[in-house]
Parts: structure tokens; sequence; C-alpha cells
């Protein structure tokens, strides 16, 4: 009976997760400082794709369609990308307290864009730091993977070790820089840092896109090979599963994943580590749900979390990292008392 059933709280899951992520998403594209009504960005929306509908005032045009709903469509493609790669990685670690950070990617990615700040950087333009962050990021986790190899071979717990030496490594150089940088420098940096979808726009939106469509669309396809890998290294490749190449490429799927979204929104904590664990306390283990799932969890959670963030405490707009970090952190140490008292202890 335990298989119907989580089967149907699978699909009540997704059923709610969708119908909240649209009703989130319609809310923060009307609140805010400009009060746009449901029924006119509905009306608005309707008029743009040619479904009938009235258009706003020029105002109402302008702040929907060139301020609010760029926001809301980045926080949705950076939410799905995080939620993702934490399932992800939580099933290539088989640690259901792993996260994309732990192979580097945040802390390489934020080195990049403190790094580029620091030494005034502008060989692209606006875009320099957000490039010079997606860059870094994905290096980093090639570097981690490339030191961990050994024989053919890698190791959960020589990726996991050198990821811990190498996001110290990062964390050094950040401190470095900003040790060099100026006032405002380290201004910019502290920005950048704490996390945020104000300086959303629709290049933006199309920067990241076509990473978080590639990595959305692969990490579902290797749903399976993860359920047969959390039998163990042993039984998978028993079972014809190939460790090494699916470990690398999912490795690389996250990668994808996480920098795009940290180049373009800060660091963003907590959302890849809680939400699939989230779903998978309500769904179980399976990663033909947890996977998709956890992509549309993260994004309903980016999306409300952002709403938050510049309605709470307006006209002033609190750090979407910062948010995510207050709510998330005494989160996890339920989390972590919780698996404690399940397992009676960690030694």
């Amino acid at each position: 009976m335990a298989g119907p059933r989580r089967a149907g709280t699978a699909w009540a899951l997704a059923v709610g997760l969708t119908a909240a992520l649209l009703l989130l998403a319609l809310v923060s594209a009307g609140v805010g400082a400009y009060h746009i009504p449901l029924s006119d960005v509905l009306g608005s929306v309707r008029h743009r794709v040619g479904l009938g509908g009235q258009p706003l005032d020029r105002v109402g045009e302008s702040v929907l369609w060139n301020v609010r709903l760029p926001r809301v469509v980045l926080a949705l493609l950076v939410g799905a990308s995080l939620g993702c790669a934490g399932a992800l990685t939580q099933g290539v670690f088989g640690n259901p307290l792993a996260e994309p950070g732990v192979i580097g990617i945040s802390s390489g990615a934020a080195a990049g864009a403190v790094g580029s700040i620091a030494l005034g950087l502008s060989f692209f333009g606006n875009w320099t730091v957000t490039v010079c962050a997606f860059v870094a990021g994905l290096a980093t986790v090639l570097l981690v993977y490339a030191l961990s190899r050994s024989g053919g071979r890698t190791e959960v717990v020589t990726l996991i070790l050198t990821g811990i030496a190498v996001n110290a490594f990062a964390g050094a150089l950040i401190g470095l820089f900003i040790f060099f940088a100026d006032n405002a420098q380290i201004s910019q940096i502290t920005f950048w840092q704490l996390g945020s979808l104000a300086q959303a726009t629709w290049p933006r939106v199309l920067a990241v896109l076509p990473c978080a469509l590639l990595g959305l669309a692969v990490a579902p396809l290797h749903a399976r090979k993860l359920d047969l890998l959390a039998l163990g290294e042993r039984p998978a490749r028993h079972l014809g599963v190939d460790v090494e190449r699916l470990r690398l490429v999912l490795v690389l799927v996250v990668a994808l994943l996480t920098a795009a979204a940290v180049a373009v929104a800060g660091v963003i904590t907590f959302v890849g580590l809680l939400v699939p664990h989230l779903l998978r306390m309500a769904a179980g283990p399976g990663h033909r749900f947890l996977v998709p799932a956890s992509a549309l969890g993260g994004a309903v959670v980016l999306v409300a979390g952002d709403l938050a963030a510049r309605t709470a405490a307006a006209p002033a707009e609190l750090p979407l990292g910062v948010l995510t970090a207050l709510i998330g952190s005494p989160f996890f140490f339920w989390l972590l008392r919780r698996t404690r008292r399940g397992q009676g202890g960690w030694a």
C-alpha cells in the first residue's frame, strides 16, 4: 500500500506546487510600489499573447513588462536551477544533507565575481561580473573533479574533502581581493554576496535560460540510474550503471545549473539543500519524482522569497540570500536534530 500512497502524494505535490507557482508568479507581478490588480496582470498577458484582454496604461505596461515579469521569470529559473542541482548533488553523493556548494561551485563563482570587481575588470562591459562568476564556478568544479580523480576513479569522500579544501582556498582569495579593494568596490562586493534579483532584466533572463533549460532537460534522464546508485556503487555497477560516467555527467550538470544561477543572482543558500530534502520526506526517495519536483519546489521558494524580500521592509529591499539563510539555517538545525534522533546518533 506504501507504493500507491506515495504515488498519490507525489501527484498531489506536483499539482499543488504547480498551482502555487502560478499563483505566486501572478501575485508577484502585481504587488509592489505600483500596484497592478491581478485581473489587469492577466488581461495584459492575454493581450500580449493574442488571447484578448486589454493593455494597461503606459506606466503600468512598462512596470509589468520591463520590471516585474523579468524578475519573476529570473526567480523562477534561478530557483528551479538550485532546487534541481540540490537533488542531483544529494543523489550523486548519496547524502541527503549535501548541496552544490560542497564541491566548491558557489565559492568559486563568488571568487570570480569578487575578483572581477576588485581588479576593476570590464572586458565584457556590464556582463563582466556575471561572466567571471560563471566561468570561475565551472572551472572550480572541473578542478575539484580533476584533483579527486585517481586511478581512473573518483570517490565520494575524496570529492567532498577536495571540495572543502577548494572552498577554503576560494574563501582566502575572496578575503585577499577584499583587502586590496577600495570602499566603493567593497560595497559592490558586499551587495553581490548578499544575493539579489534587483538587477533582473530580460537580457539577464536570456543569459541564464540556455543553461537552465539544458540542465533541467538532462537531469531527469538520469533519474533511474540515480535510483540504482542509491543501492550502493557496487550493486549499481552490477546492474549496468557506469558510475564514473554518471558521476562526471551529473557533476557537470550541477555545475552548469548552479554557476548560471549564482552568476546572475549572487550567493543564495539553502534552496538546494532543503527543497529536495523536504520533498524526499513527503514522497519518498525516487528520483523520477524528486528531480523535477525539486526544480518546481525551488522555483516556488525563490519566487515567494523574492516577493517577501522586496515587500517585507518596503520601500527598502531585503537581500534575498540573507532571507533564505535566515529561514533555512534554523530549519537545517531542526533537520540535523531530527536525522540524529532517527538514526540514534552519528557514531
